[in-house]
């Protein structure tokens, strides 16, 4: 047996490295060594393909249904009396203590434990992580490193989007900013409703104008495209593609917001159904409602 180099003769476009045996004077070659091109790579990823098959089968999260039910009824009554309570304390004398009792429905229904009792007992997972009595069992997948890298220039577009996503988002500073804006927004609008101004009064208001533009700004650079997308959604009534599971987990989340929110408005600060129709934040969180609904 001799061994023979036949390297010189296989292009580099298939980096191969072959080495061959020739037998006697029949002249019959033999490849001996393992192929390290784009077929032995193919090989690699697809046994470790199959590694991360087996390895990814985890167990769901297990919940204290009965125990959660028991809460969320718990709550409710609670909320029932309060409600009744403050329907009873009727005139201006006893605003003060008509709005503590608002206040308070308000932190009820805020509260995660109230709000992972709720979502329980309808079937989706819990926000904030109560009622659970054995945690998901999902296996840390560690893949083999492949010894061929490919390296690729990326695009123009590639490049243009990374720039954007870096310039998108708020800083903490804004966002601080934009959830300060929203509380003032509010607040403005109760004492302007106490003044005896309308709904459409207090939206034309000089401070409420200023604020309002500012918390479109910043809700703009938070999320580029979302005030269009807030105008075009009455028109996307045609293009109905289904929830996924993230977009159904956040349309019920939002539906609670919704809820807490105009529980806010209407016990705290005393707002009537019209001006809570004029309220922009609200305007922006049934917007997104309803282009959930559409689809859903």
């Amino acid at each position: 047996l001799k061994p023979v180099d036949l390297s010189s003769f296989v292009p580099d476009r298939t980096r191969c490295s072959l080495r061959f045996v020739s037998f006697g004077y029949f002249g019959f070659i033999w490849p001996m060594a393992d192929v390290r091109g784009s077929g032995g790579i193919m090989l690699s990823q697809a046994e470790q393909g199959m590694k991360l098959f087996k390895a990814a089968e985890a167990t769901a999260a297990e919940y204290d249904r009965e125990a959660a039910e028991q809460y969320r009824k718990e709550i409710e009554a609670r909320i029932t009396c309060l409600e009744f309570e403050a329907a009873r304390l009727t005139g201006k004398d006893n605003k003060k203590e008509r709005s503590a009792k608002g206040k308070e429905v308000a932190e009820l229904r805020a509260e995660h434990r109230y709000v992972d009792a709720c979502k329980i007992s309808k079937g989706p997972e819990p926000k904030f992580g109560n009622f659970v009595t054995k945690a998901a069992v999902v296996p840390e997948i560690v893949p083999e490193p492949i010894q061929q890298v490919i390296e690729t220039k990326p695009s123009k577009k590639e490049n243009k989007k990374e720039k954007k996503q870096e310039n998108a988002g708020l800083s903490p500073a804004e966002t601080k900013e934009l959830e300060d804006l929203k509380q003032r927004i509010v607040e403005r609008k109760a004492i302007l409703k106490e003044e005896g101004l309308s709904g459409g009064q207090q939206n034309k208001d000089e401070e409420i104008v200023k604020m309002v533009a500012r918390m479109n700004e910043l809700k703009e650079k938070q999320e580029p495209g979302s005030s269009k997308k807030d105008k075009d959604a009455k028109k996307d009534t045609k293009k109905k593609t289904p929830l996924s599971p993230e977009e159904q987990r956040d349309y019920v989340n939002l539906q609670g917001e919704v809820e807490v929110y105009k529980a806010k408005l209407r016990n705290e600060f005393g707002y009537s159904n019209k001006e809570m129709k004029a309220d922009p934040d609200l305007q922006d969180m049934e917007a997104r409602l309803a282009a959930f609904q559409r689809r859903a």
